[in-house]
């Protein structure tokens, strides 16, 4: 069971580099078993909330804490990251797999049978000996999101995980998103596509300019949005801030 508070938190979290503030303070609290959709325009500050979220990247200021702790390498190893475009190492799906449990320590015993099941999951038991690199974009990234779920994380992170995708690819991904989340799995999903984000979120936080304009549940918030940023973003126009602001 997961410890009382948030599972993970933002506190003040900043990320500067070359003079410029990518990240201006940011405070966030997940809850347990919640689904977080980040949402803003291109630029927002989205995948890199998500980096520093999952301790990829360290903040200039402000801490992301993991269960009311810091993060450190034993909660990120609770954790599991799909990128928009992921990496497939040069051996087959089936391999792809193994070789990820096998970092995780997993018994060598269980990774058959937990890849196996994973495979299934996927719809890809037909290609496990296919090189992973020869699969089609859709299907690279169906075992990239089984290829984490499979490490068994209590949080998923997922950045834009279904972009350029098809509607079958991506269906198939939320399918996937949804029984993790059947699963007790938290997660966390940076994506454009507000069906989306309505379909697989519970709280929403909209991103703008690296500041947080606007967080909320879901629904209220894409129905009733209350920032400017967020009412121009959501009428197709951009917003440009006011002269001092």
């Amino acid at each position: 069971m997961h410890a009382p508070g948030p599972m993970l938190e933002t506190r003040g979290l900043v990320f500067e580099t070359g003079g410029h503030r990518l990240i201006d303070g940011i405070d966030l609290a997940l809850g347990a078993e919640r689904r977080l959709v980040v949402m803003g325009a291109n630029g927002a500050g989205k995948s890199l909330l998500l980096r520093l979220m999952h301790g990829l990247i360290k903040p200039t200021a402000g801490s992301v804490r993991w269960q009311g702790r810091p993060l450190d390498r034993a909660a990120r190893d609770r954790q599991a990251m799909v990128f928009q475009r992921s990496v497939m190492l040069r051996r087959s799906v089936r391999a792809n797999l193994q070789f990820a449990l096998a970092v995780r320590n997993v018994r060598k015993s269980e990774r058959a049978a937990r890849g196996g099941l994973s495979l299934e999951q996927a719809l890809l038991s037909a290609l496990a000996h296919r090189p992973a690199r020869a699969l089609s974009g859709g299907e690279q990234q169906r075992l990239a999101v089984v290829r984490a779920l499979a490490c068994e994380p209590e949080l998923l992170l997922l950045d834009e995980p279904t972009a350029s995708l098809d509607p079958a690819s991506t269906e198939a991904i939320e399918d996937l998103i949804n029984m993790a989340h059947a699963r007790q799995v938290g997660v966390v999903m940076a994506t454009h596509d507000t069906g989306q984000a309505r379909r697989l979120g519970d709280d929403i936080a909209f991103l703008h300019a690296g500041r947080l304009a606007e967080f909320g549940p879901v629904g209220d918030v894409l129905d009733q949005p209350q920032s400017e940023p967020l009412k121009a973003w959501l009428e197709g126009r951009l917003y440009h801030e006011p002269a001092g602001g």
